[in-house]
This record gives C-alpha cells, structure tokens and sequence, in this order.
C-alpha cells in the first residue's frame, strides 16, 4: 500500500442502483482480506451504508462472533475542505477508504467522484440510467454527447494526470458496473452495451458486470450480514450460490491494490 489509503468512491447522481448495496459488498471482501477500511456515507438521510454496519456490529455483538468489517462515518454539514479534513484524519492509517455518495446531485458528491483512486459507477441496463453518462441518438442509439457528470470525471482525470507525480497518486480507474442486467431485455441489452463500447472509448471508463437483481440483497439487510457471511447464512441456495460468484467476478474485475490478489478474490469465494 501507499502511503494514502487507496480511496474507492462509488457514485451514480441516479438512486436504486445498487450502490450502497455494492459498497459495503466490496468494503466487507476487503476486510476479510485483513484490510482496514474506513468507510464515509455521504448521504446523511438515507445512511444506507452506515446502517448496514451498525446492523452488522448488532449481529456480531448478538451471535458472539467475529464478522469482518469497516469503521463507518456519516458526512453532513461540512463543505469540501471540512469533509477532506475529517475523511483524513479518520482513516489514519487506513489501506482503504470506502465512500458511499447520495443517489442525486450533490456537492460533495461531484467533489468526491472527482478525488477517487476507483471510481465505480453502478448503472442499471437502461437508458435511463445511461443518460448519466451520455445522451444517445432515439433512432440509432449512438452516443450524441458526454453528459455533466461524464465531462466532470473527465477534467478531473486529466487535472490528476498533472499533479500525480507531486500527490504522490496514480491515475484514477473509473469503472461502469451494470447491475440487474438480467431484468433486461435482449435487443436493449445489445443497444446499451454498443452505447457503453463508444462511450468508454471517449472518456476512458470500464466496464464490469454487477449484481443481479436478488430478493437475498434486501434480506440481509436487517442483520448487516453480506454473501461473504457463509458460516452465518444458514443453508444456501442456488441463486445465492450464483449471487456471490457474481460478486467474486466483480471484486477481481475491480482491480483493487493488494498485497496478494489471489487472497482478496479467495474471501468471496
């Protein structure tokens, strides 16, 4: 590791993506691996993402066990410089930081995406959820023209090209996760994936499959356990089976810094 905690922002101005969902999906894989992560939740209504842990700290305490996880703080009425005060001095010492931003447009948000090691993106297989990123022909589905959010991403990118040597920081790898790609019809399927082809060649992102759409995701919730859990969750079926291979597929395309890589992708197994 660096001498900064590798920083994953997971951030999409659209809500029901699945990202709260993900981010402490991902938070927890990494804690298994023996990670520290610090987790900040910008949206300080919702909390989804605090509320998972502190449900999951209930459970440990409850069952007497030991549950993997990540210290969780809440953001709210701070401005930018405030926020990047509190998000350094809390993970001292940290090897990850995990931040969770709300499902709408946001200041701190937008500035969030912008300072992010791994910038991952949950979008559902629609256009609705792809007019985020970029605007698209209604005729012929070819992108038209980057969106806000897309040119934001981009100028910070390039303004991080600048000063990476002084900040002593790589280039930030962006990443569009699909989500819930099996609700989705086959053609829009094929349209979407050629929109999202052309658009990552312009600005640079991957893409990587998600998570399906699962009952198991909004059952967990309550007890804060994730699919990593597998000594707590009682006989699995198929589905859940499919549903943490889905997962391990998307912390190895991730692409996450680690001491032994074989080790992060072994904890979702």
């Amino acid at each position: 590791m660096t001498s900064h905690p590798h920083r994953i922002v997971f951030a999409n101005e659209k809500g029901g993506t699945g990202k709260s969902t993900t981010a402490v999906h991902i938070a927890v894989a990494l804690a298994f691996r023996g990670a520290r992560v610090v987790a900040f939740d910008l949206d300080h209504r919702q909390r989804t993402m605090c509320r998972y842990f502190e449900n999951r700290a209930e459970t440990s305490q409850r069952r007497g066990v030991d549950l993997p996880t990540a210290i969780c703080h809440v953001v709210e009425g701070m401005d930018e410089a405030a926020m990047e005060a509190f998000i350094e001095s809390r993970s001292a010492g940290a090897d990850f930081v995990v931040i969770d931003t709300p499902g709408r447009d946001d200041p701190l948000a937008r500035h969030a995406a912008t300072t992010a090691d791994t910038l991952v993106t949950p979008m559902n297989d629609s256009f609705v959820d792809f007019d985020l990123i970029g605007q698209v022909e209604g005729e012929s589905f070819k992108v038209r023209k980057l969106s806000f959010y897309a040119e934001l991403i981009w100028e910070a990118r390039i303004k991080r090209s600048r000063t990476q040597i002084e900040q002593n920081r790589g280039q930030m790898d962006w990443v569009v996760v699909r989500n819930r790609t099996g609700y989705t019809e086959a053609r829009n399927m094929a349209r979407i994936e050629q929109a999202l082809t052309e658009m990552s060649k312009r600005v640079g992102f991957r893409v990587a499959k998600g998570l399906s759409e699962r009952v198991v995701y909004r059952e967990l919730f309550p007890s804060g356990l994730t699919l990593l859990d597998k000594g707590q969750l009682g006989d699995l079926g198929t589905s859940h089976l499919v549903a943490r291979q889905e997962l391990r597929g998307l912390v190895a395309n991730l692409r996450l810094p680690a001491n032994d890589t074989e080790t992060l992708a072994e904890a979702v197994q």
